[in-house]
């Protein structure tokens, strides 16, 4: 059976989200080591995912894994950032993290 590309669940901060692509090894071995890819040069590798995301780092302990984000509130037909649906998106963010605060202690539980 071929190896196949794998997604991650998307996950974010309070001004980006993000997620993680892991490439078959055999795929990865041609990649640059020194700079991040470019939109087209993953989309060529066999990525696929909506408009807006950038590669953004290099785990350099698992080069196969690349990492990609894009700004809250980007549309992900035009790759645009919509500044209504970026606002709605941090306040939902902020929401969230404020419900996971401790009362005592103003700290967000480790996840596990």
């Amino acid at each position: 059976m071929a190896a196949r590309i794998e997604y991650s669940e998307k996950y974010q901060d309070d001004s980006f989200e993000y997620r993680h692509v892991i490439l078959p090894k055999d795929l990865a071995k041609g990649l640059p080591k020194s700079r991040v890819l470019t939109e087209q040069e993953w989309r060529g590798l066999g990525v696929q995912q909506s408009r807006g995301w950038m590669h953004y780092a290099i785990h350099r302990p698992e080069p196969h894994i690349l990492l990609f984000k894009r700004p809250l509130g980007t549309d992900p037909v035009s790759g645009k950032v919509d500044p209504v649906l970026e606002q709605e998106a941090k306040k939902a963010y902020q929401q969230d993290l404020a419900e996971k605060m401790d009362p005592g202690t103003n700290v967000a539980p480790m996840a596990m």
